[in-house]
């Protein structure tokens, strides 16, 4: 097999003032909410009648080839100061099916990078999942799982979005992924915090009985959450650490909450911004010193094309609605992405 990265040698002035002469083979891992990425297509299982032909939406072919158009002009531009492949590794959430995605990755803007997917149809009423897009020039897949996230609630079971849980070598390297949908804040933040808590929970069992069986594992934990950095779900559950001196062999290092408490974030509501989409590390990624990648940066990718520039949404993300009226902009989430690091061997 090809060596991989052998195109992507840094020569940015950041990383070379950081590591002096040291030169890194660079990832990017990422992750978009796409904001109801629908087909027109009607399907008997999921509630996705506001997103077909004679809807009060007046959803149609047009409208999802512009969405096809918005989503891949984005997804080709994250991250590429830095590598101009993109993303390594790219996270979703608010997908319909597995065929948008395929629309997606054949665009002529994303077409020569290959993106394979990795989707599983999941419960949810509404008929949305999450799924990986991965360049196999990076990354080689091993195998993959669908979590399943069954919410109780009264005399009833609900299902969420699955988490999806994908293993395989970056770089010939194993890392493990777990891509997160979690339940929204619907009827209030308060009431509906044991939905996340119970998906939290799920997710980190899952990643500790890997933990278990090899405690040098990487791990990457991304998603839109539905709740900030410092939310109960995040700091005690999935036990994610603002310093990284601080984070423990079973637990995730977030890099976000020190962004969140600067007034960072990837989405607005009523003036106020949080930051769901967030991408957590375990302790494997923080030792700079190891042979194989480790964590650098974080990123939200708030480019000022993703932004309102008037009217009442102003400095918010360009959302695709309001309501039922076609914006014509591109998610009401920005992404996020990580920097992941290697050292090329001096000779």
């Amino acid at each position: 097999m090809k060596y991989l990265f052998t195109a992507v040698l840094l020569y940015n002035a950041a990383i070379q003032a950081c590591a002096q002469t040291q030169q890194y083979k660079v990832a990017i891992a990422a992750f978009y909410n796409c904001e109801n990425f629908y087909d027109t297509i009607n399907d008997a299982h999921a509630k996705d009648e506001e997103f077909l032909p004679g809807s009060s939406k007046h959803y149609n072919s047009r409208v999802y080839h512009d969405k096809v158009d918005h989503l891949a002009n984005v997804i080709a531009r994250i991250g590429t100061e830095l590598n101009p492949d993109g993303p390594a590794l790219l996270g979703v959430s608010e997908i319909e099916n597995e065929q948008v995605l395929n629309d997606l990755v054949q665009h002529p803007l994303l077409r020569k990078r290959h993106y394979q997917v990795v989707h599983y149809d999941s419960r949810d009423a509404r008929g949305v999942d999450v799924a990986l897009l991965f360049n196999p020039v990076y990354f080689t897949l091993q195998t993959s799982r669908a979590l399943p996230v069954a919410v109780p609630s009264g005399s009833y079971t609900y299902y969420s979005r699955d988490i999806l849980w994908v293993k395989g070598l970056l770089d010939g390297e194993c890392i493990q992924l777990y891509i997160n949908h979690w339940p929204s804040r619907r009827g209030g933040e308060e009431k509906s915090l044991p939905a996340r808590k119970l998906a939290a929970a799920i997710c980190k069992h899952h990643l500790d009985s890997l933990q278990a069986l090899d405690n040098t594992a990487k791990c990457l934990v991304m998603g839109d959450l539905n709740d900030d950095p410092v939310s109960p779900s995040i700091t005690e559950v999935l036990h994610a650490r603002e310093k990284q001196e601080a984070v423990k062999d079973n637990d995730l290092y977030n890099p976000w909450i020190s962004l969140y408490k600067k007034g960072i974030g990837t989405l607005a509501y009523q003036d106020a911004w949080g930051l769901f989409d967030q991408i957590m590390l375990n302790k494997s990624w923080l030792d700079k010193t190891q042979p194989g990648f480790f964590y650098y940066q974080a990123h939200v990718f708030s480019q000022p094309f993703l932004t309102e520039t008037s009217g009442r949404y102003k400095g918010y993300p360009m959302r695709t609605w309001d309501g039922n009226n076609y914006r014509g902009g591109y998610s009401d989430h920005f992404p996020t992405y990580v920097v992941l690091l290697k050292r090329i061997a001096q000779h």
